[in-house]
């Protein structure tokens, strides 16, 4: 897929406010400091179309990209972030399950993970989660280019290991680069592919969580 043309579209902060369900949507969204912005930008092709900062949070609100005037990119408030209060962090859990539980024409969500570290307890109860809700989603490793070789291939193994205590099978992963631009034609092509099946009242099958753990 060639990225012609991405622009905002708007940003949502209740998901009354969100755009009509005219297109196939792809959401993104990590922890603190995984890169998110970063690696958005890098999808599409531009440098500041996702804002990045340094203040952990900054992302409040639901914001939706136009790309190539066919499908939604959309960028979510994120998780586990300790310097954000409990009352934040519950308005935003609520804003973000509410979109992943009723958005009908939500394809798939990309869920990123700091390929630098070994699994955290929040990103693995967040994944827990969506099986619960049964949302469909894809790993998306970050940073590759931060580390060795074999400490990326030993951090994805635990990640994989770690899921493993609770999933009966694991779900697609990528392992991403924002500096390199490593993993950009994988998850371009799986979104190019969701587009073709794109219906307002299908999505795409999510992996099966293991009966009676962390329910």
């Amino acid at each position: 897929m060639k990225i012609t043309d991405a622009r905002f579209i708007k940003s949502s902060y209740t998901t009354d406010q969100l755009p009509p369900q005219i297109y196939p949507e792809y959401a993104f969204i990590g922890r603190s400091n995984v890169g998110k912005s970063s690696l958005i930008n890098m999808l599409v092709g531009r440098k500041n179309l996702a804002k990045i900062s340094s203040t952990p949070g900054k992302t409040r609100s639901i914001n939706h990209f136009l790309i190539n005037d066919n499908w939604y990119l959309v960028d979510l408030p994120g998780y586990g972030y300790a310097r954000v209060s409990k009352k934040d962090r519950q308005i935003w859990r609520k804003l973000i399950f509410d979109y992943l539980r009723n958005r009908k024409s939500l394809m798939v969500l990309f869920v990123l993970i700091d390929a630098r570290l070994e699994p955290q307890k929040n990103d693995l109860e967040f994944i827990n989660s969506l099986g619960k809700y049964r949302v469909p989603f894809i790993i998306v490793f970050t940073k590759a280019d931060k580390i060795s070789k074999n400490k990326l291939v030993h951090n994805v193994t635990l990640f994989k290991k770690a899921m493993l205590r609770d999933w009966e099978e694991l779900p697609e992963m990528v392992i991403t680069s924002a500096v390199t631009s490593q993993g950009r034609d994988q998850l371009l092509e799986i979104i190019s592919s969701l587009n073709q099946d794109f219906d307002a009242f299908g999505r795409k099958q999510i992996k099966v969580k293991k009966e009676g753990k962390n329910d």
